[in-house]
């Protein structure tokens, strides 16, 4: 089997990578051309291009240009797809709206014009987010209104939508996957959960005193990102196309994951958390917990770590990763969770 993702540089694009090798597929990437190196996350998988049996490649591309994308398409014949690149930041998204419809809404329908015009027969994975819900009220499941409060919630609509479409007007095996809030260690630093994990380890370490946050009231439903990826896979090995809405059922302020992460870590959080208004969003969204009956009755699927198990796996990291004394009950939580497919975080740098 042969798949390709887009965003494979990624918190979400590395899991998968390393999640579909581990089922022996031959993975392709599309990443942006950069004059630094932006392949972190996925420098572990790294094979020599050179070697006849190499099962990761590479590929220049940008979701803003169809050529390339119909070029990658149409030359690979990708048994899957899975669409994870986009403008990802909610904040961002309101400081460059243009560029985040561009690219997370319209980025989309140039991949999916890929797939119909080259011919081939692929399956299609369009990352949808808990985004689109806005206010509407929870829990959020597969037939709650869309009500997006952000650009990037717009542009997220519309790739689901368009999903829709060419599911129904071309016959395409096209799947959204509505993944509520999932973090990990390779959570970008700019995210809030990873914002918190790793300021406190620069505070305990004496390189920070201060972490600047914004709403910390907003309900977030959380979960581990390795088991977001798996069933992103799921999806694609049904025998009909479908959406699917995917998260714990559980929800839990931005105050909560502070507290939980400083008391973990054994330390006082309220001297060390300031509120920003240049974080605060000019519209947000309060309250997004996943009904996820579907996915657990036609996937089988299940989160497998808890709310605090993933606070402690991420503190855990970011204070090994300073050279810091760690608690050690998030590194032992992680080695025995059955993930056996992914590269063990405590070994990473």
């Amino acid at each position: 089997m042969k798949a390709l993702i887009t965003g494979i540089t990624g918190q979400d694009g590395s899991y998968l990578a390393e999640f579909l090798l581990y089922k022996g597929y031959e993975v392709h990437g599309i990443i942006r051309r950069s004059s630094t190196f932006n392949t972190d996350r996925i420098d572990h998988l790294y094979e020599d291009p050179h070697h006849p049996q190499v099962r990761i490649k590479l590929h220049y591309g940008d979701l803003s240009d169809a050529g390339q994308l119909t070029e990658i398409v149409y030359n690979l014949k990708p048994d899957e797809i899975y669409h994870l690149g986009a403008q990802s930041h909610v904040m961002v998204s309101f400081d460059m709206p243009e560029y985040t419809g561009d690219i997370t809404g319209i980025g989309t329908i140039r991949l999916l014009e890929a797939i119909r015009r080259s011919g081939i027969k692929t399956k299609f994975y369009q990352a949808s987010s808990s985004e689109m819900f806005g206010d509407t009220p929870e829990p959020q499941s597969e037939e709650s209104a869309f009500r997006p409060r952000s650009p990037y919630a717009a542009a997220k609509v519309y790739s689901y939508w368009i999903v829709r479409n060419y599911r129904e007007a071309y016959g395409l095996f096209a799947c959204n996957g509505i993944l509520f809030n999932h973090e990990s260690p390779r959570r970008g630093e700019t995210f809030v959960t990873r914002k918190i994990t790793r300021g406190m380890a620069m505070i305990k370490a004496g390189l920070e005193k201060k972490i600047y946050l914004g709403n910390l009231d907003a309900r977030r439903d959380w979960g581990y990102a390795p088991e977001y990826v798996e069933v992103m896979w799921s999806v694609l090995q049904q025998q009909a196309p479908d959406d699917y809405v995917i998260g714990t059922g559980e929800a839990h302020t931005v105050r909560e994951f502070v507290e939980t992460a400083f008391q973990y870590a054994d330390m006082e959080w309220e001297k060390h958390i300031s509120i920003d208004k240049r974080y605060l969003r000019p519209t947000d969204v309060t309250n997004l917990r996943a009904d996820s009956t579907k996915a657990q009755t036609q996937l089988r699927w299940k989160p497998r770590v808890t709310f605090k198990e993933l606070i402690m796996i991420m503190v855990d990291y970011d204070l090994e990763r300073l050279g810091l004394d760690y608690p050690g009950q998030g590194k032992q939580i992680l080695a025995s969770k059955g993930l056996d497919w992914t590269k063990h975080e405590f070994s990473r740098k």
